[in-house]
């Protein structure tokens, strides 16, 4: 009989404790279970617990209603405006150490992702030893879109992606079904949401953290993938040609050659939203990337925690603020950039940005670590052997 930790029904998260499983439902479905300081502490918390808890073998997470997660909450890092994103500083940490914990974790983890998981949100997916989607899982990482920057390791995960379509999917924030995102290798099973409900009973009744045991019953569920015609993923070489080039300037000169092509008016959205994004946060997103190529998924979030720290003290542009009241606060999907074009954004303020903080002021996690999510696109769908690494931006 499961046995229901005492947290009100009203919290973030709530927890079930069933024998040697564990259940974790992220619990804010009308914000589409955006993470609250309060789910980040809940989460840190019982993660850290169940770890050197030997009854507790088996980690569940799913999220209630439409989404699994859909990212940071944007409104309180506007709230935060006020005091420089200084009163960001602790969820921020926590978030990011919880993201590196998550990666290096010691026991069978699953998530359930039967709905939206973006940016941060897919964070809590992406490096589980088992990432389950559905038709209805709707993936993308946005941030640059609203002035901020690929964050939460995505520099590293998407910098380990075959080709340039990293690259692509940070600069443009397109999104990802879940087809796209099991032949891509951003999840390891695609499973009908009709059965997604029976998946967690039997996985419950499994009773097991075994790896070999629970991936032989989500196999059970598993239906094979076979990508739509129109597919992202089919724009393979359109991607590695315009996405691999050295700059943010470059790509969109080799994308507006490109639409003019036959068969390439996909290319013209595209263009777009790459167009209306801030420039600034182009080039960063580009500039992390491609660095990310080079750096373990440590260096990846130590540099992200940089990033984001000194993008909420507007250290060099406000474009984050702007962004997000543009988005959801004012909504008129009108934002400001300042600067507002891509040839006036300064490469020494940029420098400034990725500067490494004092050493007491770093992100303190690890500095090497073994984890899952490693070398996972050599047999995907999408795979490209012998990938060139560009230089850095």
């Amino acid at each position: 009989m499961a046995s229901v930790a005492s947290i009100p029904p009203q919290q973030d998260v709530i927890i079930e404790e069933i024998d040697h499983v564990r259940v974790v439902t992220l619990n804010r479905p009308k914000q589409l279970n955006a993470i609250s300081p309060s789910l980040v502490f809940l989460l840190e918390k019982c993660l850290e617990k169940w770890e050197k808890d030997e009854k507790a073998e088996l980690i569940i997470i799913k999220g209630a209603g439409r989404a699994f997660c859909a990212g940071g909450d944007l409104r309180v890092f506007y709230a935060g405006r006020i005091t420089r994103g200084d009163s960001c500083l602790e969820v921020v940490y926590r978030f990011y150490w919880l993201c590196h914990h998550i990666s290096t974790y010691k026991k069978t983890q699953v998530a359930l992702v039967n709905g939206i998981s973006m940016g941060g949100g897919a964070a809590l997916m992406i490096p589980l030893k088992f990432s389950v989607v559905t038709e209805k899982t709707v993936f993308a990482t946005p941030e640059a879109s609203f002035g901020f920057h690929t964050d939460c390791g995505f520099s590293y995960y998407h910098s380990r992606l075959p080709g340039y379509l990293g690259e692509y999917l940070a600069l443009t924030g397109a999104r990802l079904n879940g087809k796209e995102l099991v032949a891509a290798g951003l999840a390891t099973h695609l499973v009908s949401s009709e059965k997604i409900v029976e998946l967690e009973k039997r996985l419950v009744s499994l009773n097991s953290g075994d790896e070999n045991a629970v991936r032989s019953v989500i196999e059970e569920f598993s239906s094979e993938v076979k990508l739509n015609e129109d597919s992202i993923l089919n724009k393979k070489s359109i991607i590695d040609e315009c996405f691999s080039k050295d700059s943010v300037e470059e790509i969109i000169k080799s994308l507006e050659s490109e639409s003019s092509k036959e068969g390439n008016g996909w290319i013209g959205p595209v263009l777009k939203e790459m167009k209306r994004t801030s420039p600034t946060a182009l080039r960063i997103a580009l500039r992390s990337v491609r660095e990310g190529r080079n750096q373990s998924l440590s260096e990846c979030l130590k540099k992200e925690f940089r990033l984001t720290m000194n993008i909420l003290r507007a250290t060099i542009s406000e474009d984050m603020y702007e962004g997000i009241r543009a988005l959801t606060i004012d909504k008129d999907n009108a934002p400001k950039w300042d600067p507002p074009s891509l040839d006036k954004v300064d490469d020494e303020k940029l420098d400034l940005i990725f500067k490494p903080f004092d050493k007491e002021l770093e992100l303190q996690i690890p500095e090497s670590e073994e984890f899952r999510w490693d070398g996972k696109y050599e047999n995907s769908a999408y795979a490209i052997p012998n990938r060139e690494t560009p230089e850095s931006t």
